[in-house]
């Protein structure tokens, strides 16, 4: 994907990403052509490829727009980690459901397992939700086991259609890491 701060090839970048979410809404991942992607906008070929390489491309920008706007969220807002994730899953419902029906929150992990340890070590330090949290701790170990603990009860939420309360949820793991800590 080539990432231009064109005002132009951003608003293209969106139409082609909300084409293909839509796509989803009504055919699997694997059935949608770039064709089909490029018919739901009002662009022409040649603008989808001199943006993406793919559909792929555009599910990873997709994915990587949510993962910038949720460590957005993190460094910005004053609030526990926790928070900040069940708002943000709140939030994209939608999107979440759409990638369970395919199949592919995985996805969504695996840029998470590769973005977030980059995160952690870039973000400046007195905004770092992670320096907060881990403080001189091996930080790589350690949001691994975050991110596998918090993606897998939020995969649950998905997977149980999204019913539960996440304010519920959240103050169950509250709760259950009081018993934990020695």
């Amino acid at each position: 994907m080539k990432k231009s701060q064109n005002p132009s090839a951003i608003r293209s970048r969106q139409e082609i990403s909300n084409a293909l979410l839509k796509l989803m809404q009504e055919h699997p991942y694997a059935e949608i052509s770039v064709k089909q992607i490029i018919m739901e906008t009002s662009l022409a070929r040649k603008t989808f490829y001199l943006i993406f390489r793919s559909k792929d491309d555009v599910l990873e920008s997709i994915l990587d727009g949510f993962i910038g706007e949720y460590t957005e969220a993190l460094s910005k807002e004053n609030l526990e980690p926790l928070s900040v994730i069940f708002s943000f899953c709140d939030k994209h419902k939608d999107s979440l459901s759409l990638m369970h029906k395919n199949k592919m929150l995985y996805l969504l992990l695996l840029r998470l397992n590769t973005f977030l340890p980059e995160y952690s070590k870039t973000e400046d330090m007195s905004s770092n939700p992670f320096a907060k949290l881990m403080g001189e701790l091996e930080p790589d170990y350690l949001i691994a086991f975050n991110v596998g603990a918090i993606w897998n009860v939020l995969f649950k939420w998905v997977d149980r259609g999204m019913v539960d309360s996440l304010d519920s949820i959240q103050e169950t793991l509250k709760e259950y890491l009081k018993r934990i800590s020695i």
